[in-house]
């Protein structure tokens, strides 16, 4: 027996650099919610703001290999800014965000209204902490101070 969705189609976005314990948080709560995941990767113009990051074709590649395991329910596609589809396609239900992407999501909503489309739910997830109680990202591990799972390595 299938649980019925609270989501027919849900947005998720992110860089996905260095997959962590975040990104994984960020992911299962849209499988739990969605019918239809859309997740967006940040592309390498886009995301490349962020520094040292593997390719956006290595990012979407690795993400794919993750999630083809588990689900059959979702689309990755390139993001070239924070909003993606959600600003064009109506049938969007709702978008997944950390606390520090939360702000675009209230964007989106905005955007949205504007030009006559309904607000989408804003699901906001808590950060995962590493072991030292300060929050995993993918700049503290390719700093080497921690691992994908949190735990210090200096």
């Amino acid at each position: 027996m299938s649980i019925k969705k609270r989501y027919k189609k849900l947005a998720v976005g992110g860089t996905f650099d260095r997959f962590h314990n975040g990104h994984r948080k960020l992911l299962e709560e849209a499988f739990n919610q969605g019918e239809m995941i859309v997740i967006g990767v940040t592309s390498d113009s886009f995301g490349g703001k962020k520094g040292d990051i593997d390719s956006c074709n290595k990012r979407m590649e690795n993400l794919n290999h993750f999630l083809a395991t588990k689900h059959d329910n979702f689309q990755i596609s390139r993001l070239d800014d924070p909003f993606g589809s959600t600003i064009f396609e109506e049938n969007f239900d709702a978008i997944v965000v950390s606390e520090e992407t939360e702000p675009t999501a209230h964007e989106i909503n905005k955007i949205r209204k504007e030009k006559g489309m309904d607000p989408i739910d804003v699901i906001v997830i808590s950060f995962v902490n590493a072991d030292d109680g300060i929050p995993i990202s993918s700049t503290r591990i390719r700093k080497g101070e921690i691992d994908t799972k949190g735990h210090l390595l200096k």
